[in-house]
């Protein structure tokens, strides 16, 4: 009985658990929630860019690290996606959230097609504000023509769920 009402206690607390992390990754976008607008960070020759420079397009903004394995997955994904809808209007930004440098390094041994912002600490406010409240990276976000926000995702953003969210808009 004792053991029985332990088990249930523990499934009880997973679920409120699991629950709760839903809340946090939520997909779904809530009214009011910010668009592109007074958004800037600076690239890796320190001119800043607003993200509302690419407005008109259909805009992916990754949040990422260059500690973040699932982050470092993704670029040639985006690298490769950039280049065959990049002329239907399809633009990705990527915001790192470490310092010049250590993203200059980086960046150097691959191949990018995409602009790459540098965010810091500046950038995972952001990401908080669009509804990264537990933090995860990567975390992207989708925004249409009009600069309304219309995806997020926390964690790995695959390139199939990516084609099935832009198709529509293209």
């Amino acid at each position: 009985m004792k053991q029985s009402l332990i088990i249930l206690a523990i499934a009880f607390c997973a679920l409120a658990a699991g629950i709760y992390v839903n809340q946090l990754t939520d997909n779904k976008i809530q009214v009011g929630t910010p668009g592109l607008a007074g958004f800037s960070f600076p690239d890796l020759a320190g001119q800043t860019h607003p993200l509302t420079e690419w407005q008109g397009k259909i805009i992916v903004v990754n949040f990422w690290a260059t500690w973040c394995p699932p982050c470092r997955k993704e670029i040639p994904e985006f690298v490769e996606l950039q280049k065959d809808y990049g002329e239907k209007g399809l633009q990705f930004v990527g915001i790192a959230l470490e310092d010049k440098e250590t993203v200059r390094e980086y960046l150097n041994t691959l191949e990018i097609n995409y602009p790459m912002l540098i965010g810091g600490d500046q950038a995972m406010a952001l990401a908080q504000q669009m509804g990264n409240i537990a933090g995860i990276l990567p975390f992207s976000l989708v925004f249409n023509r009009e600069g309304q926000l219309i995806h997020r995702q926390a964690g790995p953003f695959s390139k199939a769920d990516i084609i099935k969210i832009i198709n529509p808009l293209l």
